[in-house]
């Protein structure tokens, strides 16, 4: 492992000859400039601001600069800071590994004990963390700068996490929504529907997509071959139906029959629809006329299904109606046939005493 700062674990009285080394490394793509027009790459050199001078390393100090002046300041100043944390870890307590608000994790290191005689009271210290389910929290000063530290065991090393100081972290005030935004249960539901369907993250299966991209593109490139490209961008700014996008997306994740791909889209105005027109020349019977008439506006609309539905599965039924109807306006009018007869009666009468 390398080296990247070497001191002491001060634990009480008990002092642990220590040494850092680099827990992650990074496999970011970088690129070089060049000129365009003939693919040199492009340098940058330093210059002194007053004579233009072109400075080599040996010619270039640091300084702190305040409003009028710089003061200039060696490495020899630094080291004879009179400060404990220089070449030690204190450690100043222990607190719960969940209480550590993980804004303030910065970067991890291993801790690896530097010599033979270190390695007991190392296993001491490591076996006391994972016992307790603690961390220590101490203080040490590397590359010109004093950090918080996080001590906790993991597996069978020690691991050493620096930390922001509290007063970098900043206020989430301004990223919070500023709108009173209203979520339904139903909404709820979903969401929590969705969480449990995706299941546990598994971090191993994650890769850097973008960096074999770019392999992949570096490569067809050498051997004279189209490079992939990706498929067309879909639009943005628009409005999410968030019921529909949460429903496809539980379907998707639980990969049934029904798994769609979320739409997005426009949402419409929330009015209720003109019903249609009712189309009464096309009705012929005057049955269906009278009850359409006679009934309310709920009765129409079932009437006129039960009608169509009673014509169309059986024409007995119907004729039969449609007879039963006709024998009642016969009998109607028969009775209605007497009540004339008696006016015309009375008007003869009449007729008689006055001649």
């Amino acid at each position: 492992m390398r080296s990247v700062w070497s001191g002491n674990l001060a634990f009480g009285l008990v002092s642990i000859p220590v040494k850092l080394g680099a827990a992650v490394s990074s496999h970011k793509i970088s690129f070089r400039q060049i000129h365009l027009a003939d693919q040199g790459r492009v340098r940058y050199q330093k210059t002194c601001e007053l004579d233009e001078e072109v400075l080599s390393a040996s010619d270039i100090g640091r300084a702190y600069e305040t409003p009028d002046q710089l003061v200039e300041i060696t490495d020899a100043d630094l080291k004879a800071l009179p400060l404990p944390t220089a070449k030690t870890i204190e450690i100043n307590g222990f607190l719960d590994r969940a209480a550590v608000d993980s804004l303030q994790l910065d970067t991890p290191y291993f801790l690896a004990p530097a010599t033979p005689a270190a390695d007991k009271p190392y296993v001491l210290m490591r076996e006391a963390l994972a016992r307790s389910g603690k961390a220590a929290v101490g203080k040490f000063a590397m590359r010109n700068s004093e950090h918080l530290a996080l001590v906790q065991a993991r597996d069978d090393v020690l691991v050493l996490q620096t930390l922001r100081w509290p007063d970098e972290l900043n206020s989430p005030a301004e990223a919070a929504p500023r709108s009173n935004v209203k979520i339904t249960d139903n909404e709820l539901r979903l969401a929590d529907t969705l969480i449990e369907a995706l299941g546990e993250a598994d971090l191993g299966q994650y890769h850097d997509e973008y960096a074999q991209a770019v392999e992949a593109l570096v490569s067809a490139k050498l051997e004279g071959v189209q490079p992939p490209t990706a498929g067309e961008e879909g639009g943005g700014g628009k409005v999410v139906d968030l019921m529909a996008a949460l429903q496809a997306s539980v379907d998707q994740a639980r990969g049934g029959d029904n798994a769609q791909e979320a739409t997005v889209h426009q949402l419409k105005p929330t009015g209720r629809k003109k019903a249609p027109a009712k189309k009464a020349a096309t009705k012929k019977t005057t049955g269906t006329r009278d009850d359409t008439g006679s009934a309310g506006s709920g009765s129409a609309g079932s009437g006129t299904g039960s009608s169509k539905g009673s014509s169309t599965g059986s024409s007995g039924s119907s004729g039969s109606s449609t007879g039963s109807k006709k024998s009642a306006g016969k009998k109607a009018a028969a009775k209605k046939a007497p009540a004339k007869s008696a006016t015309s009666a009375k008007k003869t009468a009449s007729r008689r005493r006055t001649g």
